[in-house]
């Protein structure tokens, strides 16, 4: 298992990946596969989008990616973890556990929080979260679409 930021070459496996993610039950929204192809691209070339994939076996088995923004009510930066996806059949293996680690020791000592968000039915990822150090936030997330 290896662990490394995601590349503009990785975009036809990613792209697979982030189809069978977004049309699964874990996201309350399906995205449009051309907003995905437009994210990876960003992925590669924004200061504001990063990503990591685990390779096993020279395939993509698992990615996340993450938002960097800032917090006023924690005063610094804040990393948004917007996916996180292990293929079905890599569950069970820490993929998840593996890409967790990897963002909290490249972003620890530079961010003051990280932050992401899970459908509440989605009872195996927020076990998975609740074991990395994850705790629930009160809040009720509201929001403005401005396009695609």
């Amino acid at each position: 298992m290896t662990i490394r930021k995601i590349e503009k070459t990785d975009k036809p496996e990613l792209l697979k990946m982030m189809v069978e993610f977004y049309n699964s039950p874990a996201l309350l929204y399906h995205t449009p596969e051309r907003v995905l192809s437009r994210v990876i691209d960003d992925c590669t070339s924004s200061p504001y989008l990063t990503g990591y994939v685990i390779t096993c076996d020279g395939e993509i088995c698992a990615y996340t990616m993450l938002s960097l923004g800032y917090s006023t009510e924690y005063g610094g930066v804040s990393v948004f973890m917007e996916d996180l996806y292990v293929r079905p059949e890599y569950r069970g293996r820490g993929c998840g556990k593996a890409l967790i680690d990897r963002v909290k020791t490249e972003y620890g000592g530079k961010a003051a929080r990280l932050r992401l968000e899970v459908a509440k039915d989605n009872a195996a990822a927020i076990a998975l979260y609740k074991r990395c150090g994850f705790c629930d936030i009160d809040y009720k997330q509201m929001s403005i679409e401005f396009g695609d």
